[in-house]
C-alpha cells in the first residue's frame, strides 16, 4: 500500500458490518459489481475499504478499515470466497464514482494517545481483569468453561481494537463508535464501560442461578 495521507480506495459497504485492525474476515463475493471489485484490488494491491453500511438508515458510514485479501478462491460461476484481514482505519473524505462499484477518496487515521505509558498500562490491566470476569461468568452460567485465546493482544492499542470486534450480540452502532475513537485511551475506558456492565448483570445472573439451585437442593433433600 502506498503511504501517501490520501489515496483512492474501492469501498465495500456491508450491512452492520465493522471491521477492525487485525480482524479477520471472510466474503463471498457474487454480485457482478463486487466481482469487478474484486478483480480490480487482485490487480493492484489486493486492498479495499470495508465500511459500515446502516440498513436502517440507509446511509454508509464515514469511517471504515482497509482490507487485506489473505486469500481468494474463484469459483466455476465467477463468484469467489475470500479471507481477508483488517489494516488501517480511513476517513471518506469523497465520493469518487458509484459505478461499476463505489470508489472513495480516503485518509488514514491513527490513535493519539493523551495518558501517560503508566496511566495506559493500569488502564489496560483494568479492562483485561473485567474482560475475563465477563468470560468466566458466562461460562458459570453456561455450565461451560470459557476461556479468552492464549495470543490476547497485550498492547493497549490493539487490545482495544480486539474487544470492539469480538462484543456479543447485535452491538454495531457500539462497533462503529469504537472504530471512529482516535484515542486508545478513551476507547479502553468506553470498553470498560461496556464489560463492567455486563459482568455486573451476569454476577446478579449467577447469584439468582446459585440460589435457585440451592433451594432445589433443599427440596430434594427434604
Amino acid at each position: 500500500m502506498t503511504d501517501l495521507a490520501v489515496r483512492e480506495l474501492p469501498l465495500f459497504p456491508l450491512p452492520d458490518v465493522v471491521l477492525f485492525p487485525q480482524e479477520v474476515l471472510p466474503l463471498h463475493i457474487f454480485e457482478p459489481r463486487y466481482r469487478m471489485m474484486l478483480r480490480t484490488a487482485m490487480s493492484e494491491d489486493r486492498r479495499f475499504g470495508v465500511v459500515r453500511w446502516d440498513p436502517q438508515t440507509k446511509r454508509m458510514a464515514e469511517v471504515g478499515c482497509c482490507a487485506e485479501i489473505l486469500h481468494c478462491q474463484v469459483q466455476d460461476d465467477d463468484r469467489s470466497n475470500i479471507v481477508t484481514m483488517g489494516q488501517q482505519r480511513f476517513r471518506v473524505l469523497d465520493i469518487v464514482r458509484d459505478t461499476p462499484f463505489r470508489v472513495g477518496m480516503v485518509s488514514w487515521i491513527e490513535d493519539t494517545v493523551s495518558e501517560s505509558h503508566e496511566e495506559l498500562e493500569t488502564l489496560t490491566s483494568t479492562v483485561t481483569r473485567a474482560l475475563r470476569d465477563v468470560v468466566d461468568l458466562t461460562g458459570k452460567l453456561i455450565g461451560k468453561p470459557s476461556s479468552l485465546p492464549a495470543d490476547l493482544p497485550d498492547l493497549p492499542r490493539e487490545l482495544s481494537f480486539w474487544i470492539g470486534a469480538h462484543l456479543g450480540g447485535p452491538v454495531a452502532d457500539h462497533q462503529q463508535a469504537l472504530l471512529e475513537i482516535t484515542d486508545t485511551g478513551e476507547r479502553l475506558r468506553q470498553e470498560y464501560e461496556l464489560l463492567d456492565q455486563t459482568r455486573r448483570q451476569l454476577a446478579a445472573r449467577t447469584v439468582l442461578k446459585d440460589t435457585f439451585s440451592n433451594l432445589g437442593d433443599d427440596d430434594s433433600e427434604a
